[in-house]
C-alpha cells in the first residue's frame, strides 16, 4: 500500500493470546452490547443493502449472504470477495481517494484490523453474542472487531494419486524427491491465510525449509482456496498448504482428498470482522454484523463451510477432527506485522507465480 497512510508497519499488535494477539481485555471493558431491535431492522431496510468485503471463499460468502437476506428480507448483501492482501490494498486505495464504498470487512490477516483500528476508520460495535458467547481474547477490548472465523493450513493429498501409506506426515516429508513436480502451494503476497501460515512455518522450521521446497517444482497459485481445488481436479497429488475449510467442503462432497495435520504443527489462521466508521449503510452493517456473530451464522460456517468458530454454543460437525486434538503452530500477529515485507520478499525470491 505504498503511497497511502495504511501500512502494515504503521501499527504493532500489543500483546499475545491464542488466535489473535491483541484481544486480551476482560469483557467488562467492552462497550455495551447492542441488541437487534425492530428499529435497527427498519433502519437497515431503509438503506436496503450492505457491502461486504471478504476473503472467505466465494461460495461460502454467498451462503452467508443468502442466509442473512432470508432472515432480513429487504436488505441485500453485495459480496466483494478477493484475497486478504488485495482486500487490504483496495480499502487503502479507496480511503486515500476519499471513497467510502465498504460497510463491513472480514480478513484472514488479523493484522489488517489493527492497522484500520490505529487509523481510526473502524466503528465500535459489540453484538450480544460477542459479549455473551465469545472468549474475551477474541473480542477487541474497544469493540472494534472480533474473531468471525478461524481455519487451519494443513497438508492434503489426492487419495487416487497417493496411497495413505505413502502420504506425507510432516512438512519435511514434502522435501522427498518423490514429490518433485507433484506439489501445489498458495502465495503469501495474495492470501492472508498463506501469509500467516508462511510466517509460522518459517519461524518453526526456518527459511531453509522453503529454500528446499522451492526446488521441488511446486505449482504456485494465488489464493489459499486454490490448492484444494487443484487436488480435487487431480492436477497435483499433494497440497503444501491451503485452507482447511475448503478441503473439508470438497471431502464432504465426495472428492478424493485426505487432510494431513503435520507432525511439526499446523498453522492457525484467525479471521476477524469489523464495521467501518464511514460505512455508507451503517444500520445494515450493524444488523449484518449481529448476524455474522450469531449462533445461527456461526453454525452455518462450521457445518456448510468447514470453518472453526469461537462461539461457545456452536458444535463441531461430526466426523471432523476437533481443534483440541490437533497440534497447532502459534499465531503471532505482532511478529507478522513486523516481518510482512521480509516474508513476502524472501518468498517471492524463491517461488515464482
Amino acid at each position: 500500500m505504498h503511497g497511502t497512510k495504511f501500512t502494515r508497519r504503521s501499527f504493532l499488535l500489543a500483546s499475545s493470546a491464542l488466535g489473535i494477539s491483541v484481544l486480551a481485555a476482560p469483557l467488562a471493558a467492552l462497550p455495551a452490547a447492542a441488541p437487534v431491535t425492530p428499529q435497527l431492522i427498519e433502519a437497515a431496510k431503509k438503506e436496503g443493502k450492505i457491502v461486504w468485503y471478504t476473503s472467505v471463499d466465494l461460495p461460502l460468502a454467498q451462503k452467508v449472504a443468502q442466509a442473512f437476506e432470508a432472515k432480513y428480507p429487504g436488505v441485500s448483501v453485495r459480496v466483494e470477495r478477493t484475497g486478504a492482501e488485495r482486500v487490504f490494498q483496495r480499502i487503502g486505495q479507496e480511503y486515500s481517494a476519499k471513497i467510502h464504498a465498504v460497510d463491513a470487512v472480514n480478513s484472514s490477516d488479523a493484522a489488517h484490523l489493527l492497522v484500520w483500528k490505529r487509523e481510526g476508520i473502524l466503528a465500535p460495535y459489540v453484538t450480544e453474542d460477542m459479549a455473551k458467547n465469545y472468549p474475551p481474547e477474541h473480542v477487541d477490548p474497544d469493540g472494534m472487531f472480533a474473531s468471525f472465523r478461524a481455519t487451519l493450513s494443513p497438508i492434503a493429498y489426492n487419495t487416487k494419486l497417493v496411497d495413505a501409506g505413502e502420504a506425507p506426515k510432516s512438512f519435511k516429508d514434502l522435501l522427498d524427491p518423490k514429490w518433485s513436480g507433484k506439489l501445489v502451494k498458495s502465495h503469501p503476497g495474495y492470501s492472508g491465510s498463506t501469509l500467516t501460515a508462511t510466517f509460522q512455518t518459517a519461524r518453526d522450521l526456518g527459511w531453509s525449509y522453503f529454500e528446499a521446497l522451492s526446488k521441488q517444482k511446486v505449482m504456485q497459485v494465488q489464493s489459499a482456496t486454490e490448492p484444494p481445488k487443484k487436488l480435487s481436479l487431480g492436477e497435483r497429488a499433494v497440497a503444501v498448504d491451503g485452507v482447511e475449510y475448503v478441503f473439508l467442503q470438497l471431502i464432504e462432497k465426495g472428492n478424493p482428498i485426505a487432510i494431513v495435520y503435520p507432525s511439526e504443527g499446523t498453522p492457525l489462521v484467525v479471521g476477524p470482522s469489523a464495521i467501518f466508521k464511514n460505512a455508507p449503510n451503517p444500520n445494515a452493517a450493524r444488523l449484518f454484523h449481529s448476524f455474522l456473530f450469531s449462533r445461527e451464522c456461526q453454525q452455518l460456517i462450521v457445518d456448510a463451510g468447514g470453518l472453526r468458530s469461537f462461539h461457545k454454543e456452536v458444535k463441531d460437525k461430526e466426523g471432523r477432527t476437533p481443534l483440541a486434538k490437533i497440534k497447532l503452530m502459534k499465531e503471532d500477529a505482532e511478529a507478522v506485522e513486523k516481518q510482512v515485507e521480509e516474508i513476502k520478499s524472501k518468498y517471492t525470491r524463491l517461488f515464482k507465480v
